[in-house]
């Protein structure tokens, strides 16, 4: 057999994601280049790897177990290239990250100059829903995680990064003196939530429950952009992250909708688990968040205050 490394992170990531075609986009190759790749992959083994079942690519139990294996080898060619560069006195290895939908548009902010004064740190960064950040923390999958809001059921340390402020947020089409109360506007007009299990659908459900507000039109979508942009198109309202909103309220295709109660206030924590062992990575990384983080906000976040 004579696979290269290059095929086997190829049929790794065509296993991962099941696709050609969204593997080509991962690993930015041409779609011809990954099947051709593939197909010369599968030609040093006997047995089949993948199948195709009604235009659907299915991985065989030997393509699995081929892609375990190819996982560990990949992982100990990298392992080697972070120990060349620690020799000669680099930083070097993974950062690993998992943030709720929302943080998207904060955790960048407080990586960027990081990755750049280290480029031996390769950062991988899962954007998904609480649940899922939450359970990626518990299984030690990753280094840290970004949340508003703490996990109950695990031993966690944390570093307060910036506050969160959620607030009722409708296009600004909407005329507010139509309305004759905040109730009526609550219940008159459709309301558009996150999906279940996110810490800002919890955070509303909370306030309309605690203001005895009646919900007649509710509206689910699975992403905060995805509100975003129904709130935008003047399908409802919806209370939202100022962080998420910046550019509509500052183009003037949003407004903020003055409720009593509201903003609902938050942290951006950065949590780790108490029991993990901290690899010299993440221990740089936070020791940058503490000398940095207050010039981050400063030059970053200052127009917050403005609301």
């Amino acid at each position: 057999m004579n696979y290269t490394l290059h095929q086997l992170q190829i049929f790794l990531k065509v296993s991962e994601l099941k696709s050609v075609t969204k593997a080509s986009e991962a690993l930015h190759l041409t779609q011809p280049a990954v099947s051709i790749q593939l197909k010369n992959f599968q030609d040093q083994f006997p047995i089949p790897l993948t199948e195709v079942v009604g235009r659907k690519l299915y991985i065989t139990e030997f393509g699995k177990e081929i892609a375990q294996a190819a996982d560990k080898i990949l992982q100990e060619v990298n392992a080697i290239n972070y120990k060349t560069l620690s020799y000669q006195g680099a930083l070097s290895g993974r950062l690993k990250i998992s943030i709720v939908s929302t943080g998207k548009y904060v955790m960048p902010y407080f990586l960027s100059e990081f990755m750049k004064l280290n480029s031996g740190v390769d950062l991988i960064i899962d954007v998904t829903n609480k649940a899922r950040v939450i359970e990626s923390l518990e299984l030690n999958e990753v280094d840290f995680a970004l949340v508003s809001v703490l996990p109950n059921k695990l031993q966690v340390q944390k570093v307060e990064l910036m506050k969160n402020s959620l607030y009722l947020v409708g296009s600004s089409q909407l005329n507010l003196k139509k309305v004759k109360s905040k109730k009526n506007l609550f219940e008159n007009t459709p309301l558009i939530y996150r999906e279940q299990g996110s810490a800002t659908r919890n955070a509303m459900e909370q306030f309309i429950t605690k203001n005895n507000f009646s919900v007649n039109k509710k509206i689910e979508l699975t992403s905060n952009e995805a509100v975003k942009q129904a709130v935008l198109s003047g399908l409802g309202c919806s209370i939202m992250p100022l962080i998420g909103v910046k550019n509509g309220i500052k183009n003037n295709d949003l407004q903020i909708i003055p409720v009593k109660g509201l903003p609902i206030v938050t942290n951006w924590n950065l949590i780790w688990l108490k029991s993990k062992k901290l690899s010299p990575v993440a221990e740089a990384y936070l020791r940058f968040i503490d000398e940095k983080k207050e010039a981050i906000i400063q030059e970053k976040f200052s127009w917050i205050a403005q609301h």
